[in-house]
């Protein structure tokens, strides 16, 4: 019989029979259109829709918006299970879209990677969202105006690009959106570009736009952005040019930023960027450093493509789901300022030049660069809250999206933080309480972590009653993408752990709290019913 495993310190300490830890139902909510191609073959072009995040629409609580990163951002209807596109990003090569430098084929996290409603968005109609670029292909940055009828593109300017140390493969655009009409289901208003980051491979980009949910009008953090920012691949790199990327504090990757999107908004307490399209809080660590980016809000990490937040009435914790490299799969607690070691460290271990992980020294302490030639002293690393390893069987490759449960249909649920491993579809579970607990400075704490079964009931399967028990979402995709017509004899892709296959899990949730999944592979949104 399959075993739950949980980790403390990254090594097995308890186990537990799937019977005895509760499961959790999942039922078919909606499938997104086709986007990929069926034969399977592409890196990223196999999966068959590639669903990367699922926002209520703050505007009108009968839809949400749900955006593919191959281009289209939709609006689904709840009620009806209507799907249109609001706005089409792609407009690579014959594609109708609106950028023509627009880069979705290669690299896992390419394409139309996030949106966020602004927090004042019912009165405002401002979004935002991050796309991928390619910086060779010859054609106008701007948005074509023949891609979004409703668009207007007067006065719309592209931004001088924010550069990283080393050559550089690919630009990550942030674009503000101005609705002037939100109850219709497609766009109609302008659109300005905040900034653009390059990086120097095509993945680990600008991943995830968040904003405090708790701040309101007058407070500090209302209408503060905070951005999760990748490394681009520098941290792994030979080249000791950009492998220190993550820790320089002259750029923006491997970092969490801090911005105030509307150069009109908080002028008292926020300076204008360079590039005029934006604030910075005067309150930000490194505000005053000289030399360093003062967007900079912590720094040292690999991949911090997801962030939530605590549950806490006031001052919510910051939560950082952050990819690693070839060992350890991180949840961070994110402290103004703080340096998380990469690539210096990854884990609560060290992080060789060979890329793998050994113990760390007695004296834990590393120089922190300012550029390439400058330091600012030294720093004790901030380490994990909850990790788990590279391990077939019980681990996984790559932590996807996590939440703490806000939600009321599930009250067994409150107080946990759930989350994915993307590639296995392993689904896990921790303590809120457990993970704020190990944030106390010593690397050696470390929330534990337990595997949670999934019970689904295959709609076209009429002997299917009851629903079957899985020990993770990767049969499931398997069996949708297949009844989709799905061609590759196990899933698109391939990692480590997962081996061949990957089914491309990630969490979201909706405007009252409650759980949806979300896979590429099969392009299916799935809803979490119940706790067994």
């Amino acid at each position: 019989m399959p075993r739950v495993t949980a980790w403390v310190l990254g090594v097995v300490v308890a186990s537990r029979l799937w019977s005895a830890a509760p499961s959790l139902e999942v039922a078919d909510y909606d499938t997104l259109p086709i986007t990929g191609r069926l034969d399977g073959t592409g890196q990223t072009d196999g999966l068959l829709a590639r669903v990367n995040a699922f926002r209520s629409d703050p505007g009108n609580d009968d839809r949400f918006f749900v955006l593919d990163l191959n281009g289209p951002l939709y609006i689904l209807e709840k009620r009806t299970k209507a799907w249109t596109t609001y706005l089409d990003f792609n407009g690579r090569g014959e594609r109708k879209g609106l950028f023509k430098r627009f880069s979705y084929e290669v690299g896992y996290a390419n394409g139309l990677n996030t949106i966020v409603f602004d927090p004042d968005y019912r009165r405002n109609g401002k979004f935002y969202t991050v796309h991928t670029e390619e910086l060779n292909v010859d054609a106008p940055a701007p948005p074509d105006p023949a891609g979004a009828a409703g668009l207007r593109v007067a006065g719309y300017t592209t931004t001088p690009p924010i550069a990283t140390p080393g050559p550089v493969q690919r630009e990550s655009v942030l674009i503000e959106w101005t609705d002037s009409n939100i109850a219709n289901t497609t766009f109609e208003g302008s659109a300005r570009e905040l900034m653009r980051v390059q990086f120097n491979t095509r993945v680990h980009l600008m991943g995830e736009l968040t904003f405090n949910p708790r701040a309101r009008q007058g407070d500090p953090d209302w209408r503060v952005m905070y951005i999760g920012c990748g490394d681009g691949g520098s941290g792994e790199a030979a080249q000791p040019l950009i492998r220190l990327n993550p820790q320089r504090l002259d750029t923006l990757v491997g970092k969490i930023l801090r911005i105030v999107p509307d150069p009109a908004a908080h002028q008292s307490t926020s300076t204008l960027s360079d590039n005029g399209r934006y604030r910075i809080p005067r309150d930000n660590p490194f505000a005053s450093t000289d030399g360093a980016r003062k967007e900079v809000w912590a720094l040292g990490f690999r991949n911090p493509h997801r962030l939530s937040w605590g549950t806490e009435a006031a001052n919510p914790r910051l939560i950082a789901n952050s990819i690693g490299l070839h060992t350890w799969e991180t949840i961070n607690i994110v402290h103004k300022g703080a340096n998380y070691g990469y690539s210096l460290r990854e884990g609560n271990e060290t992080l060789g030049a060979n890329n793998m992980t050994s113990p760390r020294p007695v004296v834990d302490q590393i120089p922190q660069p300012i550029t390439d030639t400058k330091v600012q002293g030294i720093v004790t690393p901030t380490y994990p809250v909850a990790q788990y390893p590279h391990r077939e069987g019980s681990g996984g490759d790559a932590i996807g999206s996590g939440f703490v449960y806000t939600g009321r249909k599930l009250p067994a649920l409150r107080g946990k933080y759930l989350f994915t491993d993307i590639s296995t579809g392993r689904l896990w579970r921790a303590d809120y309480a457990a993970l704020i607990r190990a944030d106390d400075g010593d690397p050696a704490t470390m929330a534990a972590i337990e595997a949670v079964p999934i019970v689904w009931k295959n709609p076209h399967d009429p002997s299917d009653l009851e629903g079957r028990t899985y020990a993770s979402l990767f049969p499931i995709t398997q069996i949708a993408y297949r009844l989709r017509g799905g061609l590759d004899p196990d899933l698109p892709g391939r990692a480590s752990v997962s081996g061949a296959g990957r089914a491309d899990v990630q969490l979201a949730t909706d405007a009252a709290g409650e759980l949806y999944v979300l896979s590429k592979s099969d392009g299916m949104i799935r809803r979490v019913e119940s706790v067994r």
